[in-house]
């Protein structure tokens, strides 16, 4: 079920769900905030809840406002593309022969059959891109999971407008950001402990912060750096 509450200028949405807490996230582009609260919370005790994050909110709001965008990718000749925090300039080769991209020195090869588009082109580049997330987490999960004391069962790597990472503790399944592959591995591995660690504490509550602090104590000025990095242009939708 969805509500919404008005606080001066800023409109929160509400989901009630079957959870026991109340989550509060806001999102990019714009800084939509939305609240997952308990089915059998009234909507009164949540405007108060969102009234004691205002400063919080706010605050969190500006960091998504200020964030720098990526210019529109058209996917032509010396445009800059990015594998793991590293600038390429896009080479486009044309051929007869099934579509590939491959990194040579500072240029992101592209081989395409002649007359192929740009919404093709991009395709080409986004499937590449998730590969390279399956390629590199394997390993990390195979680190991590007796570090941590938990197991995937599944991962799905996927476009995601809102979110570097997700998690379903009950099923021990992850899903991550395309998007990562574009920035430091560092932060791969740190959203990908940020997800495992869920398994095992589903809030960002204390015990949540202690567990992170533990496995990755620089995780927070991973987070920083992740979340200051250029955000995908791209017409976003919520």
């Amino acid at each position: 079920m969805k509500n919404q509450i008005e606080l001066g200028d800023i409109t929160v949405d509400v989901v009630l769900k079957d959870i026991k807490n109340i989550h509060l996230s806001v999102y990019p582009p714009s800084g939509n905030v939305r609240i997952s609260a308990p089915s059998h919370m009234n909507i009164d005790t949540i405007r108060v809840f969102a009234l004691t994050k205002m400063a919080w909110i706010k605050k969190q709001r500006q960091k998504i406002l200020d964030q720098e965008r990526e210019t529109p990718r058209e996917y032509l000749e010396r445009e800059s593309h990015y594998v793991w925090g590293k600038r390429y300039l896009l080479k486009i080769l044309e051929a007869e022969e099934p579509p590939d991209v491959e990194l040579k020195h500072n240029n992101m090869v592209l081989r395409v059959r002649p007359g192929t588009d740009e919404n093709k082109k991009r395709d080409v580049i986004d499937a590449w891109y998730r590969e390279q997330i399956r390629t590199a987490v394997q390993p990390l999960i195979d680190k991590w999971e007796p570090v941590i004391g938990v197991k995937v069962n599944r991962l799905f790597v996927q476009h995601m407008k809102t979110k570097w990472g997700s998690c379903n503790p009950k099923a021990h399944n992850i899903r991550l950001n395309t998007e990562l592959a574009k920035k430091p591995q560092e932060c791969l591995e740190y959203i990908i402990v940020h997800e495992m660690v869920h398994i095992l504490e589903p809030t960002h509550n204390t015990r949540f912060i202690s567990l992170m602090d533990k496995y990755i104590p620089k995780w927070q000025f991973l987070r920083d750096v992740l979340n200051q990095l250029p955000l995908k242009h791209e017409n976003w939708g919520y």
